[in-house]
């Protein structure tokens, strides 16, 4: 499995952005998908993931109301629309893929495969 993040960039506080992530080589669908971030001289946290079948989506309290997560399972594709942006949302922003049979994928050791990572530095 390969997955490749993109959209991150340079946005002020109160302005959005849309993160994309490809799936390629997937032979069994995943159960989640997610989203998890990494600020300098942190831990990677959850921010959001979607059940890959049912569409479920579960948020980290701190992105609730502003960050939605999508998928389109024709394209394999997995995004994170994020609204309002503060600087404390700057981090690198990992998708990842997850066969968890739990209720819902909130951790980084539920997930097997993740992307590379894209930026998201928000100016106050």
């Amino acid at each position: 499995v390969q997955l490749q993040a993109s959209g991150g960039g340079l946005v002020q506080a109160g302005g959005s952005l849309r993160l994309s992530c490809a799936a390629s080589g997937l032979t069994v669908s995943p159960r989640f998908m997610g989203w998890f971030r990494q600020a300098p001289g942190k831990g990677r946290d959850f921010v959001a993931t979607i059940n890959w079948n049912r569409g479920m989506t579960y948020y980290a309290d701190s992105v609730k109301g502003r960050f939605t997560v999508s998928r389109d399972r024709a394209k394999k594709m997995v995004y994170l629309q994020m609204n309002s942006l503060k600087p404390e949302d700057t981090a690198v922003y990992y998708c990842g893929r997850s066969s968890t049979i739990l209720s819902a994928a909130r951790t980084e050791t539920m997930y097997d495969s993740w992307g590379q990572g894209t930026q998201v530095t928000v100016s106050s």
